[in-house]
Parts: structure tokens; sequence; C-alpha cells
């Protein structure tokens, strides 16, 4: 990593002082001056700085703990010529963590009788408890009756690794057997408190004690959802559970697939390494530490607030840190300009990894982001009304295991507003959606997708939807392989829900991409929307490319009067104005839009596109003509297909048989090499294409999604 050359620099390090000057990189022979020991203090020399000229503060290698939020204002700016760079040490490894490590000599055996009773046998050996009030930390009196993720309690790390809250089954869910009572439906304004019951097959629930506290994690009614809800009530004799609070949408098979759930921070199913339980009432952790660990450093996370901040900043650059251990997001830039965050690694977080909220031109670019409870990499800015774009960006950056608390809606990538770009980036290894676009003109390109929406339905890699006036976004030369689930409604790779319409999807590879289901899904779906356009792309192995599920004319005059709990009364009329300019003017398309359209307009157009090995082409509105589509069973001239490279070489039948088709760039995809990229993570055995895919982090076992 480069060191920035600025007159202006300041050093601070684990063996500082802070009462020092922070001229020195480390402490003189006579120990009476050297660097500074908090970034609090860097911050406060910082600003006294000549505005001039350039500054930067490096931060030795070591762990510092911060209690509330390090924050960048205003007046810690810099200028355009003159950025104020914040940046780790060449070559060591900088912690700002919101986590607390604990003492090993603080784990004791479990001795009390009342305790090792709920523990099964074959934990008693091995499970450890902390006392936590004796470190002076205290938890809150119980979970939450019902929440989505984990409530603001701490969380286990051993060795930079998230632990399990205990939880059964230990891998995969159990099944509803039966729904007793489907409760009230509060989705639907359902006031009423009536909880649901279920029956259930197993004796695992017998020895649970509703009374200390037992909370169920599941897919209550749609596989695009999970609540936890706590149990009130175990009968035993009829082996049937019930809830004490109603579920969103009620108990109700609202997917084809099993309703499915588990039992999580459970002292009677402390058995097996990596797991551990908050006793919120004793005020302890019992662990069963994880197998094969040498010298276990375990660290609890408790800091709430973003770790780092920038707020209202401009020109200001933050490099090389690794942000962890946190209760809320890693690092947030609000407002200003300019702001980049390059070459850091944001991870074990309960919330975001990196989160951008307005402002103009901030760049994320080469950090690695990865277990986090729900979003990765979230990018929001510029202004819907004027459709001023606000230019920010996401770049190569490797964004992996997210979605770890909140198994859904919890994307990797999200870009919203107007005017955004993502780039580059490697997105992999969730539960459900990766990516989520909301508002205009974003761009989301040559980035790679891979193993997401692997255990839920109805759902999409990308997804975009509900509100027909975001549009004008470009999905182009991305790359996107091994996405979905068989579990009965659905999945695909770019979604667009609930009446979506006016965007592009171009000169993508489709590998392997989604699941018809038992309707119409398809690789690239439409649901109720249209005005999209499919050109350029190449679909191998995908069951059916283009699929779409039209609305018929009362459902649409329905949404567009209000109905159809799409709320367009309040998106197309009154957040924005689609029958004004700017929005006719930049998408004539809009015009008389509110007046309704007849079904044999609301169509989506596919033409230049390669279908290879593919069962079906297309589906619903989908004009896709064969003249202007080749779907083909032979080789059309891929480079080496057999080995993942679906590049198409300079005698390709594809050349003839659509012309003015373009080759994609693959090789563009994905991670590239740079001074903050330095090496690329390896290639999976069955990535499609060159720089397509990369197998996990060493380290942490493999991912089994969720806590």
């Amino acid at each position: 990593m480069v060191q920035p050359v600025a007159p202006q620099t300041l050093y601070v390090s684990p063996c500082g002082n802070d009462s020092w000057s922070g001229r020195l990189p480390e402490p003189n022979a006579a120990g009476t001056d050297g660097p500074v020991a908090s970034l609090v203090r860097a911050r406060e020399r910082l600003r006294q700085r000549d505005r001039n000229q350039s500054a930067a503060a490096i931060v030795r290698g070591g762990r510092y703990p911060q209690g509330s939020s390090f924050v960048l204002g205003p007046e810690d700016s810099g200028t355009p010529d003159h950025p104020v760079i914040w940046q780790a040490a060449a070559g060591e490894e900088v912690r700002l963590t919101g986590g607390l490590e604990l003492p090993r000599q603080a784990f004791v055996a479990v001795t009390d009788a009342a305790t090792l009773d709920r523990l099964q046998p074959l934990a008693h050996p091995h499970v450890r408890a902390l006392d936590l009030t004796a470190l002076g930390i205290s938890l809150p009196t119980g979970l939450p009756d019902s929440f989505r993720g984990w409530p603001a309690v701490p969380e286990l790390f051993c060795n930079d690794c998230r632990l399990t809250p205990a939880r059964w089954p230990n891998q995969g869910w159990a099944h509803v057997a039966r729904i007793v009572e489907s409760g009230a439906r509060p989705r639907d304004g359902d006031t009423s408190g009536r909880v649901g019951t279920f029956a259930y097959a197993e004796p695992e629930p017998d020895r649970w004690r509703p009374e200390s506290g037992v909370w169920l994690q599941g897919y209550w009614c749609y596989d695009w959802y999970d609540e936890t809800l706590r149990v009130q009530d175990i009968d035993r004799a009829n082996r049937c559970i019930t809830l004490a609070r109603p579920h969103l949408y009620s108990l109700m098979q609202g997917n084809p697939s099993p309703r499915r759930y588990r039992a999580l921070n459970l002292l009677e199913e402390l058995d097996e390494p990596g797991e551990y339980v908050l006793d919120h009432a004793e005020g302890r952790i019992y662990v069963w530490p994880p197998e094969g660990t040498v010298l276990p450093r375990f660290a609890l996370s408790l800091l709430e607030a973003p770790i780092l901040a920038v707020e209202g900043a401009v020109d200001v650059v933050l490099r090389g840190f690794v942000v962890e251990t946190g209760l809320g997001d890693g690092i947030v830039v609000r407002d200003g300009a300019r702001v980049a965050v390059e070459g850091c690694t944001v991870r074990n977080l309960r919330e975001r990894g990196i989160r951008v909220e307005g402002g103009q031109s901030h760049r994320i670019e080469a950090c690695d982001v990865h277990d986090v409870g729900t979003e990765g990499v979230v990018l929001s800015g510029g202004d819907r009304r004027r459709l001023a774009p606000a230019g920010h960006q996401a770049l190569n950056n490797h964004i992996w295991r997210f979605s770890r608390l909140q198994f859904t809606s919890a994307y990797g990538l999200a870009l919203g507003g107007v005017g955004n770009r993502a780039a580059h980036n490697l997105i992999h290894d969730a539960p459900h959606q990766a990516v989520l676009i909301h508002g205009n003109d974003h761009v989301f390109e040559l980035n790679v997708v891979h193993h997401v929406c692997t255990e839920t339905d109805d759902c999409g890699a990308l997804y975009k939807g509900r509100n027909p006036s975001c549009r004008g976004n470009l999905i182009r030369h991305n790359v996107w392989h091994h996405i979905g689930s068989t579990m009965g409604h659905g999945s695909a790779a770019v979604y667009f829900d609930d009446g979506d319409g006016g965007d592009a999807v171009v000169g993508n590879l489709f590998y392997r991409c989604g699941d018809p289901g038992h309707g119409s899904f398809g690789t690239v779906f439409s649901h109720g929307g249209h005005d999209n356009v499919a050109t350029g792309n190449v679909f191998v192995e995908c069951l059916r490319p283009l699929g779409s599920a039209p609305w018929p004319d009362p459902l649409w005059l329905e949404a567009l009067q209000g109905g159809a709990d799409c709320f367009w009364n309040e998106k197309l009329r009154q957040e924005v104005d689609i029958s004004q300019p700017p929005y006719t003017t930049r998408y004539p398309e809009l015009v008389g839009f509110l007046d309704g359209q007849p079904a044999a307009r609301r169509v989506n157009r596919a033409h230049g596109n390669l279908m290879v090995n593919c069962r079906q082409g297309s589906s619903g509105n989908w004009q896709a003509p064969e003249a202007t589509n080749w779907h083909t069973d032979d080789d059309p001239g891929f480079v080496d297909a057999p080995n993942g490279d679906y590049r198409l070489g300079p005698d390709a039948a594809v050349w003839r048989r659509l012309p003015g088709f373009e080759p994609l760039p693959l090789d563009q995809a994905g991670l590239q090499l740079s001074d903050l990229r330095p090496g690329l993570v390896a290639l999976p055995a069955n990535g499609p294409t060159p720089r397509t895919g990369a197998q996990l982090s060493p380290g942490c076992p493999p991912p089994v999604s969720g806590i």
C-alpha cells in the first residue's frame, strides 16, 4: 500500500501518548515524543493544520476499541487538491472495533446443578461459563417477543469468527407438521392480536422450557420473509406450540414448500462446538468453544452506533482499516462530497457493512465486506424529484456472507436514489437476494454474482420492484451463476416485481440461473410490469431465460387507482409526479401512463439474445421473436465450455446467426487487480469464466446461513 506524501502527517500508535506531538512514527529514545495514542487526539491535531496543504493520519498496527462512533465532520474536510487521508500503516493490521475482548481465564467450567440439568450430558465437559456482570456488562432482561435479524444484544466471536446461538436443529430447519391456528395477520391491518399455533413432530421441543424463554425463527408464511417469535406455550400432550405474538403475515402456507422453523439461544440445545447461549436472567454466557481452536480470542460486540462515521465532510479518504465487531453499522458516510473508503475490511457486524446516505460523488473501492448481519454496501443519494444524480460508486469490492442474521431482504449491495454505479464487484453466498436497485438511472455493470437465493423462494439475485417511477436503470455486462433454489414458487437472476418497468438488461452471462417453479418464473423475470428490455445476453443451461406474469387489465387499473397493495397514488403522484417533466421528458413512455394502458401495449421486449441448452425461451408478455433470438442445443462457438470458459471465439456461429451480437467483456467482470487490490481471490472449480467466482476466505467454517 502506498503511503501518502503529505507535508502534515500525524502518527497514531497503541504505543503512543496523547500528550506527544504525533510527528514521529515511534517513540523516540528518550520517551519524550512520538505518536499519539488515539484517533480522537489525531483528529484534534489535524483540525489545527494548514488547510492549503495535504494532511494524513497514519495509524500503526494494533487494536483500537471504540466505545462510541469515531466521527469526522465538516471541520475535518480537505479539498479536491489536498484531501485529508486516514490510513493504516503499510503492511500493518489496524483494527477499529466496537467489541470487547474477553479474558480467557474468565471462562470457567459449569458446576451448578440447575444449569447442568438443562444441558445435555454430552456437553457437560465442554461448556464454559462467563459471568458478564463481573466484567461490568449488563444484558437486557431478554430478547423481544418478535424480531428480525438479531436484536441489540451482544454477539460472541472467537478468533474473528461469529459463533452460533445454540439452536435446534443444528443444520437446516424443522418443518411445521400442521398449522392449528393461523392467528392474526397484522400486515393487513388485523389488530386482534390472535396468536398462531402449530403442531410439531419431533421430540426435542418436549424438553424446552417456555418460562425460561424459547424463541423460534421461521418462514411462517412466505419463503421471502423470516421472523423470530417467542414461544408462549408448549402443549406436550398434543405436541403443539403456541407463539407469543402473531406473525406479520399469519401462519399460512403462502409458498409451496413446507413451513420451516428452528429454535434459538436454548441452553438445552447447546450441544456442539461453536455454539453459545446468552443467559439474560443470570447475566452469563455459556459457550462450547470451537474444536481445534488454538489460543482462542473471544470478543463480544457492544457498540450499537456505527464504528466509523463521516458526516458532512468533503475530500476525506479512509484507507486500509479493519472495521469489526459491532452491533450497528461498520462505516457510515452521510452527506458531504468526495469521501473515499478504500481497501478496508469490514466484518462481523450485526447490521450493515458500509452505508452511504446523501451527498455527492462518494466512492467505496476495493473493500472486503463479509459476515454482516444484514446488508453489505449501501449507496443512496440523488434527488428523485429532479432526477439529479449523486454519482456515488462501489468499485472492485468483494462482498460475501451477508444476510447472516436477517435471512431475507438484506442485500449484499443496494443502490438507491438517482445516478449511482456499481462495477467490478464480486458478490456471493447468501440465502436470499444479493442486489437491490431502487430509484433511477443507476448502472450495475461488470459484476459477478453467484450462489445466492439458495434457501428462499419467490426471489431474484437482483431485485427491483413495486414502483414504476423507478426506471432508466442499466444492468450490463455482469456474470451470474448458480443462482436460485427448487422450492416450488420460482426464482430468478433479475426480478422486476409488481408492475416494475423501464429498465434494460444488456450483455450479461447467465449460467444455471433461476427456476421456473410451478409458474411463470424465468432467469430474467417480470411480474406485472412492462417496458423492460433484454438484449445481447447469453443464457446457458437456464430452464427458462425469460419469464413474466403479466397483470390483467382490472388488476393494472386497480393498482393505478391506489389499490392492489401497491400505493401508487403516493409513489407516482406525490413522492414524484410522473405526469410532468422531468419524468415525461426523461422517460417519454410515461406520457399517458396514469391513464391506463391495455394489456396489448404492456409488453417487455427481447432481441439479440443467445440461449444455449435452455428448456424454454420465454413466458408471459415477453416479445422475443425467434428470428432475433437464437435458441440452440449445440455449442454456438464457446472457447471452452466444458471448463467454464464461455467467451465466444472469432469463428463462433453466433456471429452469423445473430448479426450485430457483441462480445461479452467477461475478463473485465468481477474483481480486478489494482494498487488497492494487488491480489485476487482463488477461483472455484465450477466458476464459469475467468475472475467470476471466489472461494471463501480461510479461517472461518463454511457458511451456514444466519445465526
